[in-house]
């Protein structure tokens, strides 16, 4: 039976498509489900008519995602996290969040349009393609870095641990010197047992 197909499937074809299925396929599933309808003339001008009208809001939304293309490219976000002291991130950056991001910028951009071609888990620089229309893309960069409280907070233990750390060489230099100065020095009583031997020895 030839049907032609009002929207694509996958495994027959594109809108507008004449088909051939077997009558079973076509009365129970292609037909109730409006995916086709039957290939006659009256529904040959039907579809034809809604092929170009498909085509033009097609060209319509691939107009619209150029544009959004256009100002997305080049975008550069900042974000703020936390992270480890190696640098890691506590958690990850999302393509949800990122979109929400963009959305702040005037950009509306759905997450599952964007790709990251690792997941943003460290401080550093990353570049995110959003693939906005079937053949139009964008890229823009993302920029993470350290909240600022977190590296006041990580520069004032630096700082406390040099202090100590010096603080610990003073004393050790001091008790060094200390023990240098005792043993040149004589206790009383090794200074008459000395005096002893001497007489003892003349």
């Amino acid at each position: 039976m030839k049907v032609i197909l009002k929207e694509r499937v996958k495994s027959l074809g594109n809108v507008g498509e004449v088909v051939n299925v077997s009558a079973g396929h076509a009365r129970n599933f292609l037909i109730p489900n409006g995916f086709a309808v039957l290939a006659d003339e009256s529904n040959k001008a039907q579809v034809e008519h809604y092929t170009k009208m498909l085509a033009k809001k097609v060209a319509e939304q691939k107009s619209e995602a150029e544009a959004v293309a256009k100002g997305l490219s080049g975008v550069k976000l900042d974000l703020v996290k936390r992270c480890g002291g190696n640098g890691k991130l506590f958690g990850s950056v999302t393509t949800q969040e990122l979109s929400e991001e963009l959305a702040k910028l005037g950009h509306d951009v759905e997450r599952r349009h964007l790709t990251l071609d690792n997941p943003i888990r460290e401080l550093g620089e990353y570049e995110v393609t959003a693939k906005v229309f079937s053949g139009v893309e964008a890229k823009f960069t993302v920029t993470v870095t350290m909240d600022p409280q977190q590296a006041e907070e990580n520069k004032k233990k630096a700082e406390e641990l040099a202090a100590a750390k010096k603080a610990k060489e003073e004393l050790d230099k001091l008790a060094a010197e200390n023990n240098t100065e005792n043993d040149g020095e004589l206790s009383e009583e090794e200074k008459l047992k000395q005096d002893a031997n001497r007489i003892l020895r003349s």
